[in-house]
């Protein structure tokens, strides 16, 4: 058989490698910074931009696009030209998607941190740079697949099959997720309001982490825990079945976020039956990966590799566990909104992401220099650090969940809730807090021994960025002659790329038609109330300064229909009642109470416009134990006035029934508003300007609810 001669290129795997180490570090550092700013709600001195509700996003879009994305593109343009065959299609394409890839990044670190976002979980960036990431996840699935094309081998391995999912679906995510109408170069609204945008929302905030965090690194671990151990993976069938349950099946499960919401009851049901069936296939990938290490315990306990992938794959297995767990009904009236979702999905990162990242590098540089490890001992020790850091990031913040959801819910032996204090659950959970801090502290510190180890291995070793090779036109598999009467049809099928990657397009597309598509036809879904009304220009401003502001990240507006919910906020929420919202404020965590009523003077929590001036101000002038940071900034800054016309105009497109023209006389109602509610400011000898940004806010937190009471009343 004729061997054709080839060469490996080694320097996008090299340049991702150190881009995946260096973002680690930038987003580990904020993500520690958040938790103490948490602790130390005076910690940012006063800088908009060192407030947690700014530095959140740009925490988990630096350690999910950033660190984990750079990390995928790593094992992708290492293993992919090994397991086929042949050098990736172009050098040109790849420095473009490596370029283009950091140029995003960068774009995310300068409008993040200011104010500039859509307010959507894990799809927080502008609009321009959607567009960006689009065209750099199409130059990288032409890179890809045109590899494919020109494979030696005929049959493509189970890690292609998870780069192939991965592709297929992040880009139907993303581009069905952040469809948006612009107002300006730097603003723009979704196209989906309340519980619809909810929806959209979490099927892929859900699928985000399914096909993003999940399935590539399953295609990682496919590839590198095998390589490492010397072993093959432990079952062909296995993987088989693990791959087409997976990516079918995880589509559905992002309703469950949105338990006891809004949602009709038939998607959330949908939502909680498949999140329950993802245990199956989930567990299957873990035991997959954790049995071929079978017969390398030794092996195991000795190097820090292997360590790290079993670490790795076991938190993989937990995560996978306890998010279907999460998502029974029962159990999801306790963890959502709490602490204990933050626990729950910081196994995943910092377990299954970190763990399988640090794996792969410590594996790949050694190779890649044409060295040895510049010091095991600093990896053991790094692995323990981290270890102990998870455990202790995690567990504190599960026992802060069940605190605050038995206090949420508790009632005095007379029918009154036991803590009707809001703040009361947040000091009592203060000590969690700084043993997460803690926990954040020792896996950063485990990052900087990482990454001593790794500049030690690259310095004392020599970069070998090609590597001759070569192999036949069209090569066998191990498993060509395995199983042809069962399994021969799944043999053909990996025998033909772009059929393989149509039926996992299939597979990922029928959940979420079967979810989305009756929530926008089927009017029923979603019934109106006649009471509520469009936002005033002004509270639509103000509503535009709550997200960029970051609110949302520690405010929920849904009050879910418990009685210990209704007692402490008042009526639970409708589907109708934010038909207006674009996109919607549900929210996802509760560090301070829900707002959904905050405007509704009837009830006991009401505030008046001076409370809320002086909290925004200084929350610790109001209440000594707050943890909400100041927002002085807000009463010193001019509102964007001249923005408004445009975002009336967007908002008309979008279905909202301002009347015809309304645009031209929206500043002027703006105005109005603005003066009576500065003026009532002046008159309790707060003196502030009616153009200030804090007038529209508090001009958005005092209509939240009242549509509504107008209704029931």
């Amino acid at each position: 058989m004729k061997l054709e001669k080839f060469t490996y290129d080694n320097q996008l795997s090299k340049l991702f490698m150190f881009a995946t180490i260096f973002w680690g570090f930038i987003g580990m550092l904020v993500g520690l910074t958040a938790a103490f700013d948490l602790i130390f709600p005076a910690l940012n001195a006063g800088i908009p931009w060192l407030t947690f509700s700014h530095i959140r996003p740009l925490h988990t879009n630096a350690v999910i696009f950033a660190f984990v994305g750079n990390g995928i593109f790593t094992a992708v343009y290492y293993s992919t030209p090994r397991l086929v065959k042949a050098p990736m299609y172009s050098k040109i394409l790849g420095k473009i998607h490596f370029w283009g890839w950091q140029l995003i990044i960068v774009s995310a670190v300068l409008t993040l941190p200011f104010g500039l976002t859509q307010s959507k979980e894990y799809a927080e960036l502008i609009w321009p740079i959607d567009i960006a990431v689009v065209i750099v996840w199409v130059i990288f699935g032409i890179n890809f697949f045109m590899t494919l094309v020109k494979r030696r081998m005929k049959h493509i391995y189970v890690a292609i099959w998870f780069y192939i999912a991965t592709w297929v679906a992040v880009a139907v995510l993303y581009v069905v997720n952040n469809l948006q109408l612009p107002t300006s170069f730097l603003h723009s609204y979704s196209i989906y309001a309340g519980v619809q945008d909810a929806l959209v929302q979490w099927w892929y905030g859900h699928n985000a982490v399914a096909f993003f965090l999940t399935t590539p690194y399953l295609g990682l671990m496919y590839y590198f825990v095998p390589k490492a151990a010397n072993r093959p993976i432990y079952s062909y069938r296995l993987s088989i079945i693990h791959f087409w349950a997976l990516i079918f099946i995880y589509i559905w499960a992002g309703p469950h976020h949105l338990l006891y919401s809004a949602l009709p009851d038939w998607v959330q049901a949908l939502g909680v039956v498949f999140s329950i069936m993802l245990i199956a296939p989930s567990w299957g990938g873990m035991l997959n990966g954790l049995l071929t290490l079978r017969g390398a315990w030794d092996r195991v306990r000795k190097d820090p590799v292997l360590k790290m992938f079993v670490v790795g794959i076991t938190a993989y297995g937990m995560a996978t566990f306890e998010g279907p767990m999460l998502a029974l009904k029962s159990v999801n009236a306790m963890s959502h909104f709490t602490d204990w979702t933050i626990g729950h999905v910081h196994m995943g990162t910092l377990g299954w992401n970190g763990m399988m990242t640090f794996g792969m590098i410590y594996y790949l540089t050694p190779k890649l220099f044409n060295t040895k490890l510049y010091s095991k001992a600093l990896a053991n020790t790094h692995f323990w650090i981290a270890t102990l850091g998870i455990l202790f990031f995690v567990i504190p913040l599960y026992f802060a969940g069940f605190t605050q959801s038995m206090m949420w819910k508790q009632f005095t032996d007379a029918g009154y809730l036991a803590y009707p204090n809001f703040l009361e659950t947040v000091t009592q959970i203060m000590p969690m807090y700084y043993l997460r801090a803690f926990g954040g502290s020792l896996y950063f510190t485990g990052m900087i021994l990482f990454i001593i180890n790794i500049w030690k291995t690259a310095k004392a070793g020599t970069f070998g960025r090609y590597e001759e090779t070569e192999a036949p036109a069209l090569e066998k598999t191990l498993h060509e002659s395995t199983n042809k009467m069962k399994w021969g049809w799944h043999r053909k099928l990996e025998g033909n790329a772009a059929k393989f990657t149509v039926f996992a397009l299939i597979a990922i597309l029928i959940g979420g038609a079967v979810e989305m598509i009756p929530m926008f036809l089927v009017k029923s879904n979603v019934p109106t109330i006649a009471a509520v009304k469009p936002y005033t220009p002004l509270e639509l401003q103000g509503r535009d300064i709550y997200v960029s502001e970051g609110c949302y990240l520690c405010h929920s507006q849904m009050i879910r229909p418990f009685r210990s919910e209704v007692e402490r906020y008042g009526e639970y929420t409708k589907a109708g009642e934010t038909v207006y919202d674009f996109p919607t404020q549900y929210g996802s965590k509760r560090t301070g109470p829900d707002l959904a009523r905050e405007g509704v003077t009837s009830l006991p929590n009401y505030k008046p416009n001076s409370w809320h001036y002086n909290h925004l101000i200084d929350p610790q002038k109001m209440n000594a134990e707050s943890i909400m940071p100041p927002y002085p900034w807000l009463a010193t800054r001019d509102l964007d006035i001249a923005s408004t016309p445009a975002k009336i105009r967007a908002m008309i497109k979008l279905g909202v029934p301002y009347p015809k023209g309304y645009d031209k006389t929206a500043i002027d109602d703006l105005q109005m508003q603005a003066h009576e509610i500065g003026e009532n400011l002046r008159q309790s000898g707060i003196k502030v300007d009616d153009n200030k940004e804090i007038i529209a806010l508090i001009a958005y937190l005092q209509r939240l609810g009242t549509d509504i009471y107008k209704n029931k009343n």
